[in-house]
């Protein structure tokens, strides 16, 4: 099937978008006193060390080659609550970090690609095609990771809020979270009803 131009520099963006969300996890905790991810070698611009066959390729192609949600993920960082210098407190840093690090990049690349913009017609050129599209898909991704469902980032914002003596409930809880994660974005569509508003606010700054 052929891929045009959008498709694949959406594709392009989107690995690249996973693989910085993942390190920026082991860059905080590394901050935080645990080097576990550096000794595995993940503090890495290098894709390799962080690509998972079917979350980080697999998934994402299905999506851009059917039209499905493309929704993609990098190998998680290893982290090692136990070295943290305050676990529970500076596992919810660690685990915003990747959000945060995904708005970031959404906010420096839309604000490139509206600084090109000047009212061009028809098909844009790269350099603002690209910028624009990533600002699209890290903003996406950035969304998308503080939902509160495991093992999404945002779960770790309920970790943080419940009470000690419910941790145990919630890790059993836990193991289900991709079913119900599934459940939402491709039975019941939640990634559209959120992420298009999202994106047609995001076009509206960049190209008007």
């Amino acid at each position: 099937m052929h891929l045009d131009r959008v498709t694949l520099i959406y594709f392009g963006a989107l690995i690249v978008a996973v693989i910085l969300h993942e390190i920026s996890h082991g860059v905080v905790a590394l901050w935080f006193g645990d080097d576990t991810a550096k000794r595995a070698g993940r503090l890495t611009l290098n894709p390799v060390p962080h690509i998972d066959p079917f979350g980080s390729i697999v998934l994402p192609a299905l999506g851009a080659l059917t039209g499905i949600p493309v929704i993609a993920w990098a190998k998680p960082v290893p982290v090692n609550p136990s070295r943290l210098h305050n676990p529970r407190r500076d596992m919810l840093v660690v685990s915003l970090a990747g959000p945060t690090t995904n708005f970031l990049l959404a906010l420096a690349s839309a604000l490139l690609a509206r600084s090109l913009y000047h009212g061009q017609v028809g098909l844009l050129p790269l350099s603002i095609e690209i910028p624009f599209l990533f600002a699209v898909v890290n903003v996406m991704l950035g969304i998308f990771n503080f939902l509160p469902i495991p093992p999404l980032d945002g779960a770790a914002l309920i970790e943080r809020v419940l009470p000690e003596e419910w941790l145990p409930a919630w890790y059993q809880f836990r193991q289900y979270g991709f079913l119900i994660l599934f459940l939402l974005v491709f039975t019941f569509h939640v990634g559209d009803r959120i992420f298009v508003p999202v994106v047609n606010h995001l076009e509206n700054f960049v190209l008007r």
